[in-house]
């Protein structure tokens, strides 16, 4: 149960993940947001119950939702800049901008799907014994 359980949980994250970006078309900071969201609201209650650390359910649970797709792309950005120089075209430059900014909300919308549900819970609900 205890090894099974963020595997669970995940795949019920990707899969309200896919489903908001897929079918109600949203974006993918908005996909990790409430991913990460139901993670919290989910795993909360039980890992106070099984005294489990929760940092380490939930986040192993979205840990593959991390934005390396949009890492990458703005990595290889930046390397194509720096080897061009002054002559970049200004695309380079958006790309690189959109990507990072991109990495970033989902990274933030991650943190604050995992944290706020978690805090919430724990000033609603008692801690069981």
């Amino acid at each position: 149960m205890r090894r099974r359980f963020p595997t669970a949980i995940g795949m019920l994250a990707h899969a309200a993940r896919w489903a908001l970006i897929s079918i109600a078309g949203g974006s993918a900071p908005t996909g990790a947001l409430v991913a990460c969201m139901l993670v919290s609201l989910i795993a909360t209650p039980v890992v106070d119950r099984l005294h489990l650390p929760f940092a380490a359910v939930a986040f192993s649970a979205v840990v593959s939702l991390m934005p390396g797709f949009f890492l990458f792309n703005a990595a290889t950005g930046l390397v194509e800049l720096v080897s061009i120089g002054s002559s970049a075209p200004a695309a380079l430059l958006t790309g690189i901008v959109t990507s990072s900014a991109t990495a970033f909300l989902i990274i933030m919308a991650m943190t604050f799907g995992l944290i706020l549900p978690r805090m919430l819970l724990e000033r609603v609900t008692p801690v069981p014994a």
